[in-house]
């Protein structure tokens, strides 16, 4: 069993891969791997998308990468791998991303991603610390986790996702800011587990082990 952390130049991997190998370890998850190796990315059992930065820029490296890019959406699209995006990988699933300008998604989830507007003019853009999962829906990447639990944000922007079962859970900031989205094989946390402890080892280790 291979999962494989999907390095396209824009996202600081080396805390992730150490929280998917640790809980991979746990689990019994197999082997772990970051890897720009498109050829890697085809035969891998389980993909993970991680980014960091502005989702235009984002999705121009990705899209660059085209042997890894064609391997990521044949394996997720023709061959129902299992998917995590984080972060801005979360976003980057969605149909269209208006930072700076509009741009094209993935669009595996339909929806848009937006800057968040929240209704109290005390709280600060962007969102940046802890925060209180929601969950609206059960999913596997929620088996041991309840709402309440709270996990590490840093964003200014966020998913709005047009189909409500899609949504698997949020955050209160002064509106609803989506936190977790999937449906079939794809999910994807805009917090960072591997920075959100305990909660956010637990999901990663529900992910090792999701068999949709």
């Amino acid at each position: 069993m291979l999962t494989a952390i999907i390095d396209y130049e824009s996202g600081n991997l080396h805390s992730a891969e150490k929280a998917f190998q640790r809980m991979a370890r746990e689990v019994d998850g197999g082997e772990v791997m970051v890897t720009s190796d498109a050829d890697v990315v085809a035969r891998a059992d389980r993909l993970v998308l991680p980014g960091d930065g502005a989702f235009p820029a984002c999705a121009e490296e990705l899209r660059g990468h085209r042997g890894i890019y064609e391997a990521m959406v044949e394996a997720v699209e023709q061959n129902g791998r299992p998917f995590l995006g984080i972060c801005v990988g979360m976003q980057l699933m969605a149909t269209t991303g208006h930072e700076y300008r509009d741009t094209p998604g993935l669009g595996w989830v339909q929806g848009d991603v937006v800057k968040i507007t929240p209704s109290d003019s005390a709280l600060k853009v962007p969102h940046m610390g802890w925060n209180n999962l929601v969950i609206d829906h059960d999913h596997t990447i929620f088996d041991g986790i309840t709402s309440g639990d709270h996990c590490y944000f840093v964003h200014s922007y966020h998913f709005r996702v047009n189909d409500p079962a899609e949504r698997l859970a949020h955050v209160d900031y002064g509106s609803d800011v989506t936190a977790v989205i999937g449906r079939d094989t794809m999910v994807g946390m805009q917090f960072h587990p591997e920075k959100s402890q305990d909660i956010g080892l637990r999901m990663i280790g529900n992910f090792l082990t999701w068999t949709p």
